[in-house]
C-alpha cells in the first residue's frame, strides 16, 4: 500500500516549482526572525511603546543552504547586543572541530577523566576511526583552504599576537605558541590573515611565519602592532619593511612595574599626558619631558621610557582617526579570548593537527562574521591614502 504522506526530500524531488519552495522557505524564515526579534525588542517595528527594550539597527545579508537551494535571508540587527536565528546553527564549524578533536583524542588513548566527561556530555558512547576520519577531513579541507588563500591588495595595518596551548608530543606534554595575524586592507575591511604554531617566539619562527604571509600576497604593510616578542622587530624589518608599534597596554604594564605600588597612579597619569597629544612631535616632546621629571625619583622607569619612546609612539605618525585602534593589540584580544575559551575546554591537544583544526575553525568563523558586517572597520576616506595602489589612493570625485 502506497503511503499517503511523503517526506520533504521526496517532495523536493517531485516538485517542478523549486523557486516557489525557496520563496516559501524564505518567507517563513523571515517571519520566524521577525517574531524572535520582536520578543527581544519588546515592540513591533516602528511602534513606540513603554515596553520597548531595544531598537532594530538594519539588516545583514546571509545565504542559507537548504534542500530547496540557496535562500537569501536578511537577518535583523539590534542596536544593543546581537541576534542570530537559532535555525542557522551558529558556530557549527567550530563545534564540529571540537567534536573531532575530542574524538581523535579518545581514539588515540588520551582517555583522561576530562575527555571521558566531555564525550559522555556530547552523548557519544563510541565511534569508529573511519567516522573520525570523515569528520576531520571535512573540517580540515575548509580550514586549509581558508588559511592558505591568496591575500589580495594592500594591507596597511597588521596585528600579531600569540597564545599558548598544551600539546602531546613524543610522550610529553609541551606548550606551543599559536600565533594569529589580523589585518585591515585598503578597503577598510578587517580579516584574519593566518595562523601558525611554533615551539617558541624566536626570530626564526617569526621570519618563517611572516614569509609565509608574504608568499600568499601580504604587501603594502605600513604598521605592525604587537607585544615586544623576542626577534619580532627584526623579522618585521627584514620581511615587511614596516614600522613596528609596541603594544601600549603591555608597555604601560612593564613601565609601571618600576614605579612601586604607591607611585603607579601618579606615574600613569604623567605618562598618559603624552598619549593625549595631537601629533607625533608633541607626543614625543611630552614623553621626554615626563621622563625627565620622573628621573630623579624613578631612574629605572625613566630609562625604560627612553628605550621605549620610538616604539610605543609609532602609531602617532598615522591618521588620527585610526590611532585608537593602532596603539595596542586590543583588536586581537577578543579573538584570542574566544580561542582560549574554546581550547581550554579541550585542555591537552593530541597533536598539532588538532590545534590547527580547532583554532582554524574558530578563526574561519570570526572572519565570516567580520565579512557580513556592513560597516567598515576603518573608513575608506581615511585609509585610502595609505594604499600603494594608485587607483585606490585617488581622491573621491563628486558626481
Amino acid at each position: 500500500m502506497t503511503s499517503e504522506t511523503m517526506n520533504l526530500q521526496e517532495l523536493l524531488e517531485k516538485t517542478t516549482d523549486a523557486d516557489f519552495l525557496r520563496e516559501m522557505i524564505g518567507f517563513t524564515a523571515q517571519r520566524l526572525m521577525d517574531v524572535e526579534v520582536e520578543a527581544l525588542t519588546g515592540a513591533a517595528p516602528g511602534v513606540r511603546a513603554p515596553s520597548r527594550l531595544n531598537q532594530r539597527n538594519g539588516y545583514r545579508d546571509r545565504t542559507w543552504e537548504t534542500r530547496a537551494g540557496t535562500v537569501e535571508l536578511r537577518i535583523p540587527k539590534l542596536r544593543k547586543g546581537s541576534y542570530f536565528p537559532g535555525f542557522l546553527e551558529p558556530r557549527r564549524v567550530a563545534e564540529k572541530a571540537l567534536t573531532a578533536v575530542i574524538q581523535e583524542a579518545y581514539i588515540q588513548g588520551v582517555s583522561t577523566r576530562s575527555v571521558d566527561v566531555l564525550v559522555q556530555a556530547m552523548g557519544m558512547t563510541g565511534i569508529s576511526k573511519s567516522q573520525v576520519s570523515r569528520l576531520c577531513g571535512e573540517i580540515d579541507g575548509r580550514v586549509e583552504t581558508f588559511l592558505t588563500r591568496p591575500l589580495e591588495g594592500d594591507w596597511p595595518y597588521v596585528w600579531l599576537d600569540a597564545t599558548y596551548v598544551k600539546v602531546r608530543e613524543a610522550g610529553r606534554i609541551v606548550s606551543k605558541a599559536v600565533t594569529i595575524a589580523v589585518g585591515v586592507n585598503s578597503d577598510g575591511r578587517r580579516e584574519v590573515l593566518g595562523m601558525d604554531i611554533g615551539c617558541s617566539e624566536a626570530e626564526t619562527f617569526w621570519l618563517d611565519f611572516l614569509r609565509k604571509l608574504a608568499r600568499r600576497g601580504l604587501r603594502g604593510v605600513k604598521l605592525v602592532i604587537s607585544d615586544a616578542h623576542e626577534g619580532l622587530k627584526a623579522a618585521i624589518t627584514r620581511v615587511l619593511n614596516a614600522t613596528w608599534q609596541r603594544c601600549r597596554v603591555h608597555t604601560m604594564r612593564n613601565l609601571l612595574a618600576h614605579a612601586g605600588k604607591q607611585g603607579r597612579g601618579v606615574a600613569a597619569a604623567f605618562v598618559a599626558t603624552a598619549f593625549a597629544q595631537d601629533d607625533a612631535a608633541a607626543a614625543k616632546a611630552q614623553w621626554r619631558r615626563v621622563a625627565d621629571q620622573l628621573r630623579p625619583k624613578l631612574p629605572k622607569l625613566a630609562a625604560f621610557m627612553d628605550e621605549a619612546e620610538a616604539d610605543v609612539l609609532a602609531y602617532m605618525d598615522f591618521p588620527a582617526a585610526h590611532r585608537t585602534k593602532l596603539h595596542s593589540t586590543n583588536p586581537l584580544e577578543r579573538v584570542n579570548g574566544e580561542v582560549k575559551r574554546r581550547t581550554n575546554v579541550i585542555g591537552i591537544f593530541p597533536n598539532e593537527e588538532a590545534v590547527v583544526r580547532q583554532v582554524g575553525a574558530i578563526l574561519l568563523e570570526q572572519n565570516d562574521e567580520w565579512s557580513v558586517q556592513r560597516g567598515r572597520y576603518m573608513t575608506l576616506e581615511t585609509i585610502a591614502p595609505l594604499s600603494n595602489d594608485p587607483i585606490v589612493s585617488l581622491p573621491a570625485v563628486a558626481v
